[in-house]
């Protein structure tokens, strides 16, 4: 089957429509405009490609999703959140995440995160639709992670970590402030291991689609920051007592 090349300003096909193999691949073409950029992340579509590719649409199914209310913490995680030997924000660095997140993740890489997408998302950020969070240690940036937030509804792009369990605590903390501002489900996008070890698990399309919708249309938070005295281990304690309920 052939997908179809879209011109810019385009509406996509509907989901359903995406190819099993490649898992997801939906359209090509279109532009990163925040509006395309609304419409696709609404309707459960993200951009994925390399550099010299077209731009790429993908919707998987099933759809890697991270409940706020499941969130595994490890005991040795646990441990590590109660020290504090760290700082955590958000936006206060979103470039400098960005960078970080399209850092080759072995010598010689590639990275889909490439300057076009980096423009893309910081458009996003300035129109209040993209977040980073930042995890500091000792007045540098150990880790992070950056997204989509529309209305109750966020979708996790990339994470990063430069000292150990940097990408860990920032999932942490942002899971926990979620689970307080009533925001049940993290996109997680692509199925991987370290997600897994999270509490992240497969949905149907269809079921990712339905929340998607629901809560995208809710209003989310008015101001972008952590909770005075936010303590993860608390909060999803008391969070994993109710299934995530859409």
């Amino acid at each position: 089957m052939r997908i179809p090349f879209l011109a810019a300003g385009a509406r996509f096909p509907p989901a359903s429509r995406a190819l099993r193999e490649p898992n997801g691949l939906l359209a090509a073409g279109g532009d990163l405009t925040v509006t395309t950029l609304v419409e696709a992340y609404t309707h459960g579509i993200f951009p994925w490609f390399s550099e010299g590719d077209p731009i790429l649409w993908w919707s998987p199914d099933p759809r890697m999703v991270l409940p706020t209310s499941e969130v595994h913490l490890s005991r040795s995680l646990r441990r590590r959140l109660r020290r504090r030997d760290f700082r955590v924000s958000f936006n206060e660095a979103f470039e400098e995440v960005l960078q970080a997140c399209a850092e080759p993740r072995e010598p010689g890489g590639g990275t889909w995160l490439v300057p076009e997408m980096q423009a893309a998302y910081a458009d996003m950020r300035d129109k209040g639709l993209a977040h980073s969070v930042e995890v500091w240690m000792n007045g540098g940036l150990a880790g992070g992670l950056y997204g989509v937030g529309i209305g109750r509804m966020f979708f996790g792009e990339s994470m990063f970590s430069r000292r150990t369990d940097g990408s860990k605590i920032a999932i942490a903390y942002f899971a926990a402030q979620m689970a307080a501002w009533g925001m049940p489900i993290i996109d997680c996008q692509m199925a991987t291991g370290h997600l897994e070890s999270l509490g992240a698990r497969l949905v149907p399309r269809r079921v990712f689609l339905e929340w998607v919708a629901q809560l995208c249309a809710g209003p989310g938070p008015d101001d972008w920051r952590f909770d005075e005295g936010l303590d993860p281990t608390v909060v999803l304690a008391t969070a994993s007592e109710e299934p995530a309920r859409p």
